[in-house]
């Protein structure tokens, strides 16, 4: 069973925040270990597996980024620590961007820095957001994924940069 399938969702890239928090804790009444304590040692395990698997579904799922990651898993296209080559041109602007951090010494550089990490994000984002906003399960072809995929993986090295920035002392 996967995540979605235990609350009762389509597989989807952006879930709706409020109807997975309903759902979780309608779920957690339903499996929480604390209602199976007269029950036998069968039935106790299946609560506590059931209750710990709908703590980590609802710790990937509440999170947009890890949501993607998972549904990429899911769906083949992602295997754990996978090193991905991004585009050169990414990489090229990320290097630059990197080496101004290290250099920068004025909070103002810092802001500028910060800015251009927030458009490199917004235009990996605006690439994918459809796909994203819209996803319907099999209907979506396995490039447009692999476009989210390249997007998951931008994101992760701007994540990267920003916090190497916010650790910059000045």
């Amino acid at each position: 069973m996967n995540y979605f399938e235990l609350f009762g969702l389509p597989v989807q890239l952006k879930t709706d925040k409020k109807e997975l928090s309903a759902r979780y804790i309608r779920l957690s009444k339903q499996y929480h270990p604390d209602y199976f304590v007269h029950a036998d040692a069968e039935q106790q395990s299946k609560a506590l597996d059931m209750s710990a698997m709908l703590n980590q579904a609802y710790k990937i799922l509440q999170n947009e980024d890890e949501t993607i990651k998972y549904v990429l898993q899911l769906k083949g296209l992602l295997e754990e620590e996978e090193k991905y080559q991004l585009p050169p041109e990414f990489l090229m602007t990320m290097m630059e961007l990197n080496e101004t951090v290290s250099e920068a010494e004025e909070q103002e550089q810092k802001k500028n820095i910060s800015e251009s990490l927030n458009r490199l994000e917004a235009e990996a984002y605006n690439r994918v957001k459809d796909i994203i906003e819209n996803y319907i399960d099999n209907a979506v072809s396995e490039q447009e994924l692999l476009r989210v995929k390249e997007y998951y993986f931008k994101k992760k090295y701007i994540q990267r940069l920003r916090q190497q920035l916010s650790n910059q002392p000045f």
